[in-house]
């Protein structure tokens, strides 16, 4: 009797133990981070007034390029966006936001979101006539996808299989120029980590 109960025991712990294990590799491999934002912030076709917010990669392990923004309970999706891959040399243990300058008076634009112990992060890509406005604001190159898009980035999305998520991961990207030049997006954006 006592062996029955010091094995329940033991299966307990271990039952727990691969609840608990599992819950943090799922916010590992989604990399779920918490913002708050003070005031409000600018994403692609959407601005969120200050608050708590959850970004994470969608479900696709294939395409670890789409970010979704949840409020902070997770219960409302605001938006589904489209990212490129960036990179920093330096890795650093604290979650990085870097933002575009804009104009005077617009909130500021996320540009690029790093999770920590990571030299790779997300760049956000926003339509082509923000984009546009935004290379020239602040005089960097922006990755841009068709103005048309943006009705898709609010639609609610559940996998990387539902028609909005295709439709943005199929469209053509380019990259605006504070110039006003388009150019393709390999030729300012490196799809690679640097050597």
């Amino acid at each position: 009797m006592k062996a029955l109960r010091t094995a329940s025991v033991i299966l307990c712990f271990a039952v727990l133990a691969m609840a608990f294990g599992s819950t943090a590799k799922a916010s590992e491999r989604d990399k779920k981070t918490i913002f708050t934002f003070s005031s409000p912030v600018e994403l692609p076709g959407i601005s969120l007034p200050a608050g708590t917010y959850v970004f994470k990669l969608m479900d696709s392990l294939a395409d670890r390029n789409i970010v979704q923004v949840f409020d902070k309970n997770e219960m409302h999706l605001y938006a589904t966006f489209l990212t490129i891959p960036d990179y920093r040399p330096k890795v650093s243990d604290k979650t990085i936001v870097r933002f575009s300058e804009t104009t005077a008076g617009a909130p500021p634009a996320l540009k690029v979101w790093f999770y920590p112990g990571e030299s790779t992060g997300w760049e956000f890509v926003y339509p082509k006539s923000r984009a546009v406005e935004l290379a020239k604001a602040s005089k960097q190159a922006v990755p841009s996808m068709p103005s048309e898009m943006v009705s898709e980035i609010t639609k609610p999305a559940k996998s990387s299989k539902d028609a909005s998520v295709k439709a943005m991961s199929q469209a053509p990207l380019k990259a605006q120029q504070a110039n006003g030049n388009e150019t393709e997006v390999g030729d300012s954006f490196s799809a690679k980590a640097p050597n």
